[in-house]
C-alpha cells in the first residue's frame, strides 16, 4: 500500500527513465538451484532479478510490485515446469509480507505445489540477503476473455482518464513518495482525496494509472502491471486525517481478465476503519470498464503522532 507522509522525506531516488521500465523489474535469470527439493519434496526452481528505486514507496520497495514480480516468477517456474500450462495466469495470490525489501537485487524461490488441468497451484519466496521477506500463494487458471455479463453502475461513473484537476504523481506533487511515477503515468482524483486539501471525508479514493508504451504492448507484462495497480492506492485512512506508515499484514489479489490498452482506474474503498486495523479493498478497472484485478488487504493503523 502505497503509505504518504504528512512530512514528506525530499529525498528522491532518480532511476533513467525506461519505456519498459516495469518488464525490467519482472524480467528474471534462473539461478543454480542449489538445494533443489524442499522439505516436502516439492522442487524449487530459483530465479534472480531486480527491482529498482523507481517502485518505491519512500526508500522501501512496494508491496503490490514485489507480488506483480513474483508472478512473473510462478509462471516461469510453473510454465518451465509444466509446459501445457503456457495459457495459464495467476488469478488468485495470497501474499504475507515478513519485512521490507531495499531496492535492487531480489531472488525467487518457486514451488509448484500442483499441477492440474484446470488449476496449479505455486508458491514463491522473495529472498533478499538470504532472508525470506515476501511469501506468495499463487493459484493459476484461465481469466475470462469474453465481456462481462454484468457490471455495477458504480463501476462506469469514473472518467476513463484523468481529469483536468487531478493530481500528476512527481517529485513536485504532494505524493512524492510514491516514486513509480518514474516507470509509469500516475494521478490522484483531488474530489475523492479530501486530506490533500487538508481536511477529511470519506475513507475513499480514486486513481488513474498507465503503464509506458513498451509495458503496455507486452500483453503478459500488462497483466502483471494490472495486479500491481491493485495496491496503488494511499491508505484510505489518510481521509480521516490518519497520516502515516500503514503497514499491510496480508493482501490478496485476484485477476479476472488481460486489461485492454489504456489507463487502468483504481477505486479504492473499505468496509469498516477500525482503532488498530482496517481493511482495503481496490478496484482495478480497464477502459472498456471492466473489472481487471481486485485486492483486498488488511493494514495497520497508523499511530497517532
Amino acid at each position: 500500500m502505497a503509505a504518504t507522509e504528512s512530512t514528506i522525506d525530499p529525498q528522491q531516488p532518480v532511476v533513467a527513465l525506461d519505456d519498459a521500465a516495469f518488464g525490467r523489474a519482472c524480467a528474471l535469470t534462473e539461478l543454480p538451484s542449489g538445494n533443489p527439493v524442499s522439505a516436502d519434496n516439492s522442487t524449487v526452481v530459483r530465479y534472480s532479478g531486480v527491482i529498482d528505486a523507481i517502485w518505491t514507496i519512500g526508500k522501501k520497495l512496494h508491496g503490490g510490485t514485489m507480488v506483480a514480480t513474483s508472478a512473473a516468477a510462478a509462471a516461469r517456474g510453473l510454465r518451465a515446469a509444466h509446459p501445457e500450462s503456457a495459457e495459464m495466469l495467476p488469478i488468485a495470490a495470497s501474499t504475507d509480507f515478513l519485512g521490507a525489501p531495499d531496492p535492487g537485487r531480489v531472488d525467487y524461490e518457486v514451488r509448484v505445489r500442483k499441477a492440474g488441468r484446470q488449476i496449479c497451484l505455486v508458491d514463491v519466496d522473495l529472498v533478499q540477503e538470504g532472508r525470506t521477506l515476501v511469501h506468495t500463494a499463487f493459484t493459476f487458471g484461465r481469466v475470462d476473455d469474453a465481456p462481462p455479463v454484468y457490471v455495477p453502475e458504480s463501476h462506469t461513473d469514473m472518467p476513463t482518464e484523468p481529469t483536468a484537476d487531478a493530481v500528476a504523481y512527481g517529485p513536485d506533487s504532494p505524493m512524492r513518495i510514491a516514486h513509480l511515477s518514474q516507470g509509469a503515468s500516475v494521478a490522484i482524483d483531488p474530489i475523492w482525496a479530501r486530506f490533500l486539501a487538508g481536511e477529511q471525508g470519506k475513507p475513499q479514493l480514486r486513481l488513474w494509472i498507465r503503464p509506458r508504451p513498451a509495458d503496455e504492448q507486452d500483453p503478459e507484462v500488462a497483466v502483471y502491471f494490472a495486479m500491481m495497480a491493485g495496491d496503488m492506492s494511499p491508505p484510505v485512512s489518510m481521509n480521516l486525517g490518519r497520516f502515516g506508515w500503514a503497514p499491510t499484514v496480508q493482501l490478496t489479489t485476484h485477476l479476472h481478465r488481460r486489461p485492454a490498452p489504456g489507463w487502468l482506474r483504481v477505486i479504492a474503498t473499505t468496509p469498516e476503519v477500525g482503532e488498530r486495523m482496517f481493511v482495503q479493498d481496490q478496484l482495478v478497472l480497464d477502459a472498456t470498464g471492466a473489472v481487471i484485478a481486485q485486492t483486498r488487504q488488511l493494514a495497520l493503523i497508523p499511530l497517532p503522532r
